[in-house]
């Protein structure tokens, strides 16, 4: 994949799961492209730098950082994020919600024409068993966390600034996985070491997971879309559902891990999450508490996405299935032992 002209592209979030992984992507695959790498962290300067992007760290709550970065760019993908599921608002709100604006609004300014935003699924969830959600679908009166509420305001100006200038465009990948993931399976083992992890409700509920390399598609897509195609958010999965805890109990196997079998009541789980949610508010820990309700609903719930709208305008088709995501993942793991 080579580009025919030279284009400035901006990656966000580039120290990052997904945005390390799209920046050095685009890096090795369109090498006519200067790709920009940008964090606030510089933990993966000299990976990046490698890789053959050019990392600039800085903040994109500085209004004039975010103006220096999208100078002479062509396209931006804006991966960066406070992801979790606990922690205090403001936080998210200017992580997710004014880092947003600010990158946007000064790439309107300098002339970007395409915006690529990471939205998330996360904002259709409300407890329940879902299948098949739409992104036509009413969301919840009420997101289940502050990262969905403030990811969610952050899509809609996204969305509302198309044709101002600018063509944008949201994607709502589902449950990322492989190498270089730092947020699902970081998590899970964590809690397994810490012998916290347990099947919650029967242990049967499906859910839909997205490869990295599947979102790295579904971006692309995006930059190539027709124009009607923008304005419009998409959810994006590896077009096949799984039974989570088969799923875990794959990637625990493959570790060399027993699998968990005790198992405990959705209901008493929610219980516990909301107590060590509490807690942590009242002595206002710093850490995310190891079992939140976010988290019990992940682990419990029927959750699967519908992705006809993305295979038939973004012309979206995974390249990558879900049980490769893992093996991808259980390599990289082992090499960082």
């Amino acid at each position: 994949m080579k580009s025919d002209l030279k284009r400035k592209i901006v990656v966000t979030g580039a120290a990052g799961f997904l945005g390390g992984r799209t920046a050095k992507f685009f890096a090795s695959h369109f090498t006519n492209d200067q790709i920009i790498a940008t964090s606030r962290r510089k933990v993966r300067e000299n990976e990046l730098n490698t890789s053959l992007c050019k990392f600039i760290a800085g903040d994109l709550c500085n209004v004039d950082f975010c103006e220096s970065i999208t100078q002479d760019a062509e396209i931006v993908i804006h991966c960066a994020a406070l992801s979790a599921p606990f922690g205090y608002y403001e936080s998210f709100y200017q992580s997710n919600f004014i880092a947003t604006k600010n990158i946007l609004e000064s790439s309107i300014k300098n002339r970007v024409k395409k915006f690529v935003f990471i939205s998330t699924p996360s904002i259709y969830f409300n407890y329940f068993d879902r299948f098949n959600v739409s992104e036509n679908e009413p969301l919840p009166k009420r997101m289940i966390n502050h990262y969905a509420q403030t990811k969610l305001l952050a899509e809609k100006l996204v969305l509302q600034y198309n044709n101002n200038g600018i063509e944008t465009i949201a994607l709502r990948p589902r449950a990322i996985i492989g190498a270089e993931d730092t947020v699902i399976f970081p998590r899970v083992l964590e809690a397994y070491y810490k012998r916290k992890l347990k099947i919650i409700g029967d242990g049967k509920n499906i859910c839909d997971f997205t490869c990295v390399r599947n979102v790295i598609e579904s971006i692309i897509c995006a930059i190539n879309a027709p124009k009607n195609a923008y304005g419009e958010a998409y959810n994006i999965t590896d077009g096949k559902s799984y039974r989570f805890w088969d799923v875990l109990n794959y990637a625990l196997t493959a570790l060399g891990e027993v699998p968990p079998t005790k198992r405990v009541p959705k209901f008493i789980a929610l219980i516990a999450a909301g107590l060590l949610e509490f807690k942590a508010k009242i002595l206002d820990e710093k850490k995310e508490p190891l079992l939140t309700k976010y988290g019990v609903g992940i682990l419990a719930n029927d959750f699967t996405l519908d992705i006809t709208k993305a295979k038939k305008i973004l012309n979206y088709k995974p390249v990558m299935g879900t049980f490769e995501g893992i093996n991808e993942y259980i390599l990289w793991h082992k090499n960082q032992l």
